[in-house]
């Protein structure tokens, strides 16, 4: 049983990372520091990843983890990798991870790309491919790490607006007179709204932008997407990219893949060669085979995560919140009455961590990450004493 106890925000702060801070030795301040910089890293705004604070009985809902456990095949696997052999470089090719991708997803290993994690295979992704003399397309809302890889490699870049609903329509990512993009890329389901874009709709983008490269990047799909990987054979220009960490519970070990045609494979090859021949470890490589190999596990688990995401989206509703459909292990809700930075906080107060972005139009929006049944009662409970009101809705969390 998860319990919420309530913790003294400074507690809670000790537990967040700093950019600068921990990187001042002794007396010398930031302003010294910085004389030595390249006028790239000036130039650049880090992203800052989800707070991982180092504090026991939390209700973690902010960093879209797995609530369940990896897989005990993935688990005994890398047990059995911690011998001897650890002196040994690992396979720099990934081979029998790459034929093990390629077997799930049909396709042939050539086609099949892997890093560490898939901000890595993003970020090769977006210098071997989309660097291109016109400006990448990606949404205004989206994964957060777009324009740092934009800044980080000097690409430029232009954001499409979300619909009102907070959707992406496929019709502002098709080329028209005086307007064409060098390179496309969207998360689908979309970060941090979760909206899914159907397959004939990613796939009317691909065919329509038959010069460039589109890249789907596919962190969620498996909480309730179909992947564009099916169609990576029909379309050269299209590059899917997938992680281990949501749905294979492996966000520890930094895993992630992409799939493609042939040649955008090997783009991606030639940059990873010339940045760190050996991205995954030993460890990394033997705990994804395994978890690629235990079907079973990662469909109970998934199934678990998308029954109780449902149930939370109605207990919220009976709040008064209103949810985003949602296609992610996460929900993104918003109360009409209460201030999002308001509630983030009260919930922090309880030992309840959500996520929180004080950004243009989504400002008074909360991600919630699926945790357990367990765990989402806490919350309820919490928004529920908070909000002064219990409601109770069949189906949904008491």
């Amino acid at each position: 049983m998860v319990r919420s106890a309530r913790v003294p925000a400074a507690a809670l702060e000790a537990g967040t990372p700093t950019l600068c801070r921990s990187r001042t030795f002794g007396p010398l301040a930031e302003e010294t520091m910085s004389r030595y910089w390249s006028a790239v890293v000036h130039g650049l705004t880090p992203y800052v990843p989800g707070e991982q604070p180092k504090l026991d009985s939390l209700v973690k809902l902010n960093t879209n983890e797995h609530p369940y456990g990896p897989s005990p095949l993935a688990l005994e696997a890398i047990h059995a990798a911690t011998g001897d052999t650890l002196r040994l470089y690992p396979d720099p090719n990934a081979e029998a991870l790459k034929a093990s991708l390629a077997t799930y997803h049909g396709l042939r290993p050539d086609q099949v790309f892997v890093g560490n994690g898939s901000d890595e295979v993003l970020a090769h992704a977006f210098l071997a491919l989309l660097g291109q003399e016109q400006p990448i397309w990606f949404p205004d809302i989206t994964y957060s790490f777009y324009p740092v890889y934009c800044g980080l490699y000097g690409l430029r870049h232009s954001v499409v607006p979300l619909a009102d609903d907070y959707t992406i329509r496929a019709e502002d990512y098709l080329p028209g007179p005086g307007r064409r993009a060098g390179g496309i890329i969207f998360a689908n389901p979309n970060a941090p709204t979760g909206r899914l874009l159907s397959l004939p709709e990613v796939e009317r983008i691909v065919a329509g932008n038959p010069d460039i490269v589109v890249v789907v990047d596919e962190a969620y799909v498996d909480f309730g997407g179909r992947s564009a990987c099916r169609l990576v054979d029909r379309y050269g220009n299209l590059l899917v990219v997938q992680t281990f960490s949501k749905s294979r519970a492996l966000a520890g070990l930094r895993v992630g893949f992409a799939l493609g045609h042939p040649q955008l494979i090997e783009a991606l090859e030639r940059v990873k060669n010339s940045f760190n021949s050996y991205p995954l470890d030993r460890l990394a490589l033997a705990g994804a085979v395994a978890s690629v190999q235990d079907e079973g596990h990662f469909q109970a688990c998934r199934q678990k995560v998308m029954a109780t995401r449902e149930a939370l989206a109605v207990s919220l509703g009976a709040l008064g919140f209103e949810v985003l459909p949602s296609a992610a292990n996460f929900i993104f809700v918003r109360h009409p009455e209460r201030d999002a930075a308001e509630l983030a906080a009260a919930l922090r107060q309880r030992a309840i961590l959500v996520r929180h972005f004080r950004l243009p139009r989504i400002e008074q929006f909360l991600r919630i990450t699926i945790g357990t049944d367990d765990q989402c009662r806490i919350l309820v409970e919490a928004l529920k004493e908070f909000l002064g009101r219990c409601v109770c809705h069949p189906g949904g969390h008491p």
